[in-house]
């Protein structure tokens, strides 16, 4: 993908928008604008970098705060005048230290949210962290939390206690997110497996 690509007469000033979405939560975390020499240096260092309009200058996202956004995947869109780029925030994009610009719920796409944290409890390995003696303890014993959460779920069902099954069956996310993560499979690759069923 090069920026020569793209169509940009639509805009009058030859900047093309670019929507920043979060690439574990999907949440949609900004807009920007990007001529051609952000544009590359987004590609060849992989931190989003934009073209400030207010200060006519080249603008890395993160460079003040250290938040920075790091490139995971980038799209055109169909007519080749807006790009989306998936990243990786390092804390809050807003200028207000909100997740987004946006003010969509927080609790949107959350248990991408909860996946992150358990990935990075695998990684880290805190001492005092429920879901570090669960990693420590091994698969045998995930696998049985699993199970017993799942129980419980269908017990609350059965009963149409839906507060407790609501209760229950988040359990039951959790640790299935904990053993996923043990297996080394994300919920992206659950999704994929499930995309190749519907089709």
């Amino acid at each position: 993908m090069k920026f020569s690509d793209f169509k940009l007469d639509k805009t009058g000033d030859g900047l093309l928008p670019v929507i920043i979405q979060d690439a574990c939560t999907l949440k949609v975390l900004m807009l920007g604008y990007m001529n051609e020499a952000a544009f590359d240096k987004t590609v060849s260092d992989g931190l989003v970098t934009f073209w400030s309009r207010s200060r006519q200058a080249l603008w890395t996202k993160g460079e003040t705060s250290g938040n920075f956004l790091h490139v995971v995947e980038m799209f055109a869109d169909c007519d080749a005048d807006t790009l989306l780029i998936k990243a990786r925030p390092d804390g809050p994009t807003c200028h207000r230290g909100t997740t987004a610009c946006f003010d969509t719920p927080e609790d949107e796409g959350f248990i991408r949210t909860l996946q992150a944290v358990v990935a990075g409890r695998h990684a880290q390995m805190p001492e005092g962290s429920y879901t570090t003696k669960l990693f420590i303890k091994g698969p045998k014993v995930i696998g049985k939390k699993v199970l017993e959460e799942a129980g419980e779920a269908v017990i609350e069902a059965v009963d149409g206690n839906r507060d407790r099954f609501i209760y229950e069956a988040s359990d039951l996310v959790y640790h299935l997110l904990v053993l996923l993560e043990q297996q080394g499979v994300t919920p992206a690759d659950l999704e994929h497996e499930l995309a190749l069923r519907h089709r």
